[in-house]
């Protein structure tokens, strides 16, 4: 019997990393490297990042990604297209009604394949 797993054991975020580790392969673009090992840490290492961070960090027009999952709390009044592995509906409704655009991981990974201008947020 193999020791305890390390990292995720959802099918779902596996086949994300796996994903991201080729796209950063196929267009050099390390910054999916670096989204897949945040995705890949353990459960309570896992990033939870609040739409009131995004406000602080990001400016109007700004692409997001955010390697783990965004809550609902704060205000978010930029424009900006986020996308994420997880959000909370609250999180959602805010950044829509801010203007703003909500992306899977792998939906900005094929409209942006070299990941420029675009932000890890943590």
């Amino acid at each position: 019997m193999p020791p305890n797993p390390t990292g995720p054991t959802n099918r779902q975020l596996r086949m994300l990393a796996r994903f991201l580790r080729k796209a950063a392969m196929a267009n050099s673009a390390n910054i999916w490297r670096v989204v897949a090992e945040f995705i890949e840490r353990p459960r309570r290492q896992r990033v939870v990042v609040n739409v009131g961070k995004l406000n602080r960090v990001a400016n109007d027009g700004d692409i997001v990604v955010i390697p783990g999952k965004l809550l609902g709390g704060g205000e978010l009044k930029k424009r900006i297209i986020v996308a994420s592995v997880n959000v909370s509906r609250k999180a959602a409704q805010k950044v829509i009604e801010a203007g703003g655009e909500l992306l899977t991981i792998p939906e900005l990974v094929r409209r942006n394949p070299k990941g420029s201008n675009v932000k890890i947020v943590i």
